[in-house]
């Protein structure tokens, strides 16, 4: 799994790629939707370097390359990543050879490709492929613990939590990139002391910090995916913010799951971390001891060696009168649930899987308290508020909260990599 491309003593003639803090080495090579801010420049596939951004539409038409990479960067010219996610891994890989290549110290290319860059401060962003569907898991099975207790103190864990990947079909037209900032959604709640249920604004609005990951190929419908074949199918990761209206989810999620209370905004990072990017980063998928074995179709030798992504991932708030403050950090490698897992199961009844859908983690919390992925974990079901030093309390999140998602990762042996941030704010309630 690991190439050229990893080599930890590469640098870039991009000075901002070599600093060791960028989120964006030459180790990195993340892509997105992107487009210089102001004239008229449109939409096309680029890729971070640095501080910087190279749109990659130009370079199809400098005969830099040929076959796979010429191919993959006529796909690059389009306003998403559609066309380009549809191909195979074979030319995914290609194509971040050469732009590693080009990006090298002492590279030939320097002086065609250092003229077409501009400042990532300058870049406006749009979300990185049509998303034809969206559906989001539940493998964080600290907060599916954490959450049940607080609804079923008996019986946190439902019965089929260990053996099936949860998850439920969400809503794509309200995905945006970061930056979105949205209306504090309306509906219908019900108090526990009232006898009918009113309409109104969300009072417990609630972040989620999740992992997003992008289907690459699509699967014909009544075919289903190995788990060797579900790793083909994995084009990237971002950031995702899948955003919770807890009253209104309390009231409507019976008996079939969440519907308004998370249909109004998602977030995702504009950045897409390719597979690939993160191979030095895979680290073995295992289970406490006495926890059940995953039934065979969905596990598999490479899962149980990689199957984990070592992804420290963090949330942070700021609104007026209150700095950014940091509300919590976890890992994705405690998913319960592998990516691998969640693709295979979501097609073993023959779904089929288009290029461009995103899945979602579900919300990533560790055993530990300040590892909690969101505020209905913090304040422990809104009984516990959040203090912070300049006096402010949160119980959920108030008109004007922004909230900052950030991860990594880190390993001996390789260079630090970043995803960004995925950044939104909550506005007041439309009338």
């Amino acid at each position: 799994m690991l190439n050229a491309t990893h080599d930890p003593s590469l640098t870039s003639w991009v000075a901002s790629a070599n600093d060791g803090l960028t989120d964006f080495p030459i180790q990195n090579l993340p892509f997105a939707s992107v487009k210089k801010r102001g004239g008229n420049a449109l939409f096309s596939i680029g890729v971070a370097i640095g501080d910087q951004v190279l749109p990659l539409a130009p370079l199809a038409k400098l005969n830099l390359a040929k076959g796979l990479v010429q191919e993959a960067l006529q796909c690059c010219q389009d306003s998403t990543m559609n066309r380009l996610m549809t191909l195979t891994p074979a030319y995914w890989s290609a194509l971040r050879a050469d732009l590693s290549r080009w990006l090298q110290t002492g590279s030939a290319e320097e002086a065609i490709l250092s003229p077409l860059l501009f400042s990532q401060s300058d870049a406006q962003f749009q979300r990185p492929c049509h998303i034809g569907d969206f559906t989001d898991f539940y493998s964080s099975i600290y907060h599916a613990t954490t959450v049940g207790k607080l609804f079923r103190p008996d019986n946190p864990l439902l019965p089929n939590y260990k053996w099936v990947p949860i998850g439920y079909h969400g809503r794509a037209s309200s995905i945006d990139v970061s930056g979105q900032a949205f209306h504090r959604p309306k509906g219908q709640t019900k108090a526990p002391n009232a006898t009918v249920p009113s309409f109104g604004p969300c009072k417990r609005l609630d972040y989620e910090l999740e992992i997003g990951f992008f289907v690459g190929q699509s699967n014909v419908l009544g075919d289903s995916l190995t788990m060797e074949t579900a790793e083909q199918r994995l084009f990237g990761i971002c950031l995702l913010n899948d955003w919770s209206a807890r009253d209104i989810q309390a009231w409507e999620y019976q008996p079939l799951g969440p519907f308004l209370a998370k249909s109004f905004a998602s977030t995702i990072s504009p950045w897409i971390v390719t597979a690939e990017a993160l191979a030095p980063f895979r680290v073995p998928f295992t289970r406490e001891e006495g926890e059940p074995e995953p039934m065979p179709y969905l596990d598999s030798v490479h899962n149980q060696k990689f199957g984990a992504f070592d992804i420290q991932l963090a949330c942070a708030i700021e609104a007026k009168n209150l700095p950014r403050t940091q509300l919590s950090h976890s890992n994705f490698k405690d998913s319960y649930w592998s990516i691998a897992q969640m693709l295979t199961h979501h097609a073993s009844n023959g779904c089929n899987l288009q290029a461009g859908d995103l899945m979602g983690s579900g919300t990533q919390s560790g055993p530990s308290l300040e590892q909690a992925g969101s505020m209905l974990e913090l304040t422990q079901g809104g009984k516990v508020p959040i203090e912070f030093e300049n006096g402010q309390q949160r119980i959920f999140l108030n008109d004007g909260d922004t909230i900052i998602m950030t991860g990594h990762c880190e390993a001996a042996g390789a260079v630090r990599i970043g995803f960004g941030e995925v950044r939104s704010m909550v506005l007041p309630a439309k009338a």
